[in-house]
């Protein structure tokens, strides 16, 4: 595969090659006579390749068909938004070209599409896509083209493996209690906080399963329009919490751990810290917009909420933050015009700094302390510093949850995944509620609903599903995964470990039963799976809250088992 460079920056480009075990590393090497904020750089090539049939990326979530050259399918990436990776996938979920870059934080776009003429995949990589760097004299990448026959979950967790071992972007340690249900508040309460129902709320997440609590926005504010205006400050709504400390402390009591939400760049004009960096910010003031985006290029930006997260921890003994809306920076007209009072123009390596210092001075609080990233900012750069990393938010969309922790789960290595916040209508029924479960059983369920409001159905349910995931807690968790059909949001998923393989079925395949002990949870809308290769082993069905239905000895090799939606059937000799 030839690279062609197109540039319009003033520089000398290099690009030299080496094979290893059937992948190409291509290291591109620029170098300008003078310092320079780069333009634009363009790599693109031809690869002849059949059986191309879909695209996947960290940032592709629905979406994956091939597209044509002029309607390209893009993956964008910069330090705190995406990661450098995009792959080719053939009709049976095959590799035919995974895409991987070396470096996450410098703002980059891989993109590829048909080209008629040719009828082949017309690929380009651009380089320095967003404009406001620092000046550089010289800048060195490495490609690494992957055209291995292998299973496509293998092309791109080889990938992750070399970012962390070749690349140098060790992921943070994952505590234990990242590996555990929780209880967030954030669908259940939106800002309609109290001390009374938030220690009413953890004492019924406790007795169902769940280990720690995300108390969410609202608690610094007694304003509930679900804005950000009066974000900056970060005091504690007395109206809501009279003593937060005191609230920690009931919630530990419980044997419980907290997380407190914090909005990182938003500051907004009715906190009494607006005045003080109105002159900081990335796109304002304006006269008709109430929150603004902080600039951390200002030193005094950074320091400002360092301070904040840091006092939090050690005054309120907190357990975890949930760091929002990190993939918010960004530049506008006015903030890329250059000022002497910050001390770097970059402003990926400006978020890079925020980050390596609010999670040093935290971790010397708690070594341990719970770190929470959202998607988008999940790439390998962003993985040294939190250790969970969530699906964005999709209220009730069990489809959306289900394929974006799978595509976590495929880049993420053994940073924590876990699903956005479960909520389903009170009246549904406990089959329906249970599927939401079903769609999260590859990451840590967070559940979001008003426990005292549910049927005790769904309470049984809940506790159900939450002891059946932490029982296979390691398959499912540190089992190797495969999703099946990543085109239509994985029809067939399932890890192995040890003998022991679950599987989740979301559409009616078969299920191939050559472990040990194999596990089939019905998430499709049919009372019935399809079991092969079981004969003669014994089976035994449970409904969604955990009754036993039946149980018997597989027939033949293709045998038909009644399981209802949401059930799970148990396969061993």
């Amino acid at each position: 595969m030839e690279i062609i460079v197109n540039t319009l920056n003033d520089a000398t480009v290099n690009i030299s090659k080496n094979h290893i075990a059937g992948i190409e590393y291509k290291t591109v090497s620029v170098k300008f006579p003078h310092p320079t904020i780069p333009q634009p750089l363009k790599l693109e090539w031809m690869f002849q390749a059949d059986d191309v049939y879909s695209t996947w990326s960290p940032v592709i979530r629905t979406e994956r068909s091939i597209n044509p050259d002029w309607n390209k399918m893009h993956t964008d990436s910069k330090l705190h938004s995406g990661a450098p990776l995009h792959t080719l996938i053939s009709s049976k979920g095959k590799n035919r070209l995974c895409i991987a870059i070396s470096d996450p934080v410098t703002p980059i776009r891989i993109s590829t599409g048909i080209c008629e003429e040719k009828a082949a995949v017309e690929c380009e990589v651009e380089l320095f896509t967003q404009n406001g760097t620092s000046p550089i004299r010289e800048y060195s990448v490495v490609l690494r083209l992957d055209t291995r026959d292998i299973a496509y979950e293998d092309s791109i967790r080889n990938a992750v493996d070399w970012w962390e071992n070749a690349c140098g972007y060790k992921a943070a340690h994952v505590p234990d209690a990242a590996l555990l249900p929780l209880d967030s508040l954030w669908y259940s309460f939106h800002q309609n906080l109290s001390t009374d129902e938030i220690i009413k709320e953890c004492k019924q997440a406790k007795l169902l399963g769940m280990k720690s609590v995300i108390i969410d926005d609202g608690w610094q504010t007694d304003d509930s329009n679900r804005g950000y205006a009066y974000c900056g400050d970060w005091n504690v709504s007395k109206n809501k919490i009279k003593d937060m400390r005191a609230l920690v402390d009931q919630i530990h009591a419980l044997d419980m751990k907290i997380i407190l939400w914090f909005s990182v760049p938003y500051m907004g004009i009715y906190a009494k810290s607006y005045s003080k960096f109105s002159h900081m910010l990335l796109n304002g003031p304006s006269s008709n917009e109430t929150v603004f985006i902080l600039d951390p290029r200002y030193r005094q930006v950074r320091e400002y909420l360092t301070n904040i997260y840091e006092k939090a921890v050690l005054e309120w003994d907190l357990d975890g933050l949930k760091l929002d809306f990190l993939d918010s920076f960004y530049l506008t007209e006015k903030s890329r015009q250059p000022d002497p009072d910050r001390d770097t123009e970059s402003l990926e390596a400006a978020i890079g700094m925020l980050m390596e210092e609010i999670t040093r001075r935290v971790r010397a609080i708690k070594q341990d302390i719970l770190i929470e990233f959202r998607h988008s900012y999940v790439g390998p750069g962003m993985r040294r510093y939190g250790n969970i990393l969530r699906v964005t938010d999709c209220p009730m969309d069990a489809l959306k949850n289900r394929g974006d922790i799978i595509n976590l789960r495929l880049t993420s290595g053994s940073t924590a995944v876990h699903s956005d916040m479960l909520m389903w209508n009170y009246d549904a029924s406990v089959e329906t509620a249970a599927l939401q479960l079903c769609c999260v059983l590859y990451g840590v369920p967070q559940i979001s609903m008003r426990l005292d409001q549910l049927p005790q159905k769904h309470k049984d349910m809940i506790r159900f599903y939450l002891r059946f995931w932490l029982t296979y807690r390691d398959v499912l968790l540190n089992g190797r995964l495969y999703a099946n059909n990543p085109e239509s949001n994985y029809s067939l998923v399932w890890a192995e470990k040890d003998g022991v393989s679950v599987y989740t079925a979301y559409t009616n395949p078969v299920i191939c039963c050559s472990s040990e002990k194999t596990i089939a949870v019905n998430a499709t809308t049919s009372d019935m799976l399809i079991l092969m290769g079981a004969e003669n082993k014994c089976y035994r069905v449970l409904d969604c809250v955990g009754n036993e239905l039946k149980k018997g000895t597989v027939e033949s090799q293709l045998f038909k088992v009644d399981v209802p939606t949401a059930g799970i059937v148990f396969i061993e000799r």
